[in-house]
């Protein structure tokens, strides 16, 4: 078949016929084809991001490449009613009860490629990736698409005249398994954690010997990074044993979300082929080990200008859409914290004086606040951080709850506090102290539900609730240590 021929075929498909494949994707679709042939790929991994930021879905042979971009590819609507243990939380089978966006009966949601995203696996070369966007089986939007609604929201800061722009800074851990437990027993659900060890001792924040002690698999991670297009600017040992960070160069928050999937499933997968386990995980009950953050840099520019309008003009003075835009993300901070911490784990991470937020305030460059300020005149890299995220987050939420938050600090005028000398200064407002907290006050959240739609708010509100149930009615070490003995 001919190129032109391929083309007639992509253009009279499903998705064609649907508007959900332009004229772009068309061409996006033969240069994968092209690829695929020329570098002799046998199988796609076709994916998208679940509610959590896991990445799911099937794997398809090279020669059923062409009938996805005709027609996509069907996966069980059951994959996104699901909570961490992967156990379905909503009444599918049952003729009563809540079912997000009706999808009662666990039938068929559609995964629709996007060309832009095709990488081949420097790990496993015969194989690569595609990440989707998903739509309901008829074609229809499906207000669960966490990729949608960070389009959503980039779309209401277009409107505005702004775009923004983020740098990722990702804190990790990668430790060597001495138990896979692969035994039957381990086979629980979820499966029961790996047993590790460290590969380096830690607490020795930035010391050269320590990098050089876990030099080996950084430089298979960096490498496999560069070779898909992951922007690293720096590879960095942390302060906890088997610590690393990594950052990335600033770009626009959809390829970031994606860069950001991509790169904890890129660690996940070198690191297990090499008897590694790598996490992402928030505070492992690890002895000894430390609590990991990401910290997003972000920025707006404008449209037309494409002048950084959070460059003050003067020293010490917020620029009117910076403070506004900081004003916006410490008012709605609380309710924020279910997308950018959506884990039980995430909120023992907020203590005071351990280099993570535990009030809601900002500072001048001071990395015990919330947001810290980096922006001075005459630099065009001015830009605040967000130090409140666990790495788990999924960061289509993510960064949507930062525009739509950000947004509002400009929509009502607002104007930031006084920057803080004290971070943890005791009478400042708290960051919610577990994710009960966050789900009340997603839940309770007015912009939240007018900007996600109060379906969207009640699903991931049921899903954590699942969660934080299973959690709090399980019986802890620190109850049997209390109580087994003295009662």
């Amino acid at each position: 078949m001919t190129v032109g021929d391929t083309r007639q075929q992509l253009a009279q498909g499903r998705l064609a016929q649907a508007g959900l494949l332009d004229p772009a994707g068309i061409e996006g679709a033969l240069h994968i084809l092209a690829e695929v042939e020329a570098r002799v790929i046998e199988t796609l991994r076709v994916l998208f991001t679940d509610q959590h930021g896991i990445l799911r879905g099937k794997t398809i042979v090279a020669s059923a490449i062409p009938s996805l971009f005709q027609s996509g590819l069907a996966a069980p609507s059951t994959l996104l009613l699901k909570d961490t243990s992967h156990r379905t939380v909503f009444p599918v089978w049952s003729a009563d009860g809540d079912v997000a966006s009706g999808m009662r009966g666990a039938g068929d949601i559609l995964m629709v490629p996007d060309a832009d995203t095709f990488r081949i696996l420097p790990w496993s070369p015969h194989s690569a990736w595609i990440l989707c966007d998903l739509m309901f089986a008829s074609g229809d939007r499906l207000p669960l698409c966490t990729r949608s609604i960070l389009r959503d929201a980039t779309a209401k800061l277009a409107r505005k005249g702004m775009d923004m722009c983020v740098g990722l800074e990702v804190e990790f851990q990668i430790f060597r398994i001495s138990d896979p437990r692969l035994d039957h027993g381990g086979a629980t659900m979820p499966g029961a954690p790996v047993q590790t060890g460290n590969i380096q001792q830690g607490y020795q924040l930035l010391t050269e010997t320590r990098y050089d002690a876990m030099e080996g698999i950084l430089d298979d991670l960096r490498r496999a990074c560069e070779q898909i297009g992951l922007p690293i600017r720096s590879v960095e040992v942390e302060m906890g044993p088997s610590q690393v960070e990594f950052t990335f160069d600033p770009g626009d928050p959809m390829t970031q979300a994606d860069n950001m999937v991509m790169l904890r499933t890129l660690v996940k997968e070198v690191c297990q082929r090499q008897g590694l386990h790598a996490t992402f995980m928030c505070r492992p009950g690890l002895e000894n080990a430390a609590a990991s953050g990401w910290h997003l840099h972000q920025s707006l520019t404008d449209r037309e200008s494409g002048r950084n309008l959070f460059e003050p003009e003067h020293d010490g003075v917020l620029s009117a859409t910076c403070s506004a835009w900081v004003a916006g993300l410490l008012h709605h901070a609380s309710a924020s914290c279910l997308l950018t911490t959506p884990t039980v784990n995430g909120y023992k991470r907020y203590q005071p004086h351990q280099l993570a937020p535990n009030k809601i305030v900002w500072g001048r460059d001071n990395r015990g606040a919330m947001i810290r300020v980096l922006a001075r005149p005459k630099d065009a890299a001015s830009r605040i951080e967000n130090r409140v995220a666990e790495p788990t987050a999924n960061p289509y939420l993510f960064f949507a709850a930062q525009m739509l938050a950000g947004l509002d600090g400009i929509a009502h005028n607002m104007v930031a506090p006084a920057a803080t000398e004290d971070p943890h200064d005791a009478a400042a407002p708290p960051l919610p102290d577990s994710l009960a907290s966050a789900i009340s006050a997603f839940a309770g959240s007015d912009l939240f539900r007018a900007q996600l739609g109060d379906d969207f708010v009640d699903y991931l509100c049921t899903i954590r609730r699942a969660e934080w149930d299973r959690y709090h009615r399980t019986v802890s070490a620190w109850e049997q240590r209390e109580y087994f003995g003295i009662y």
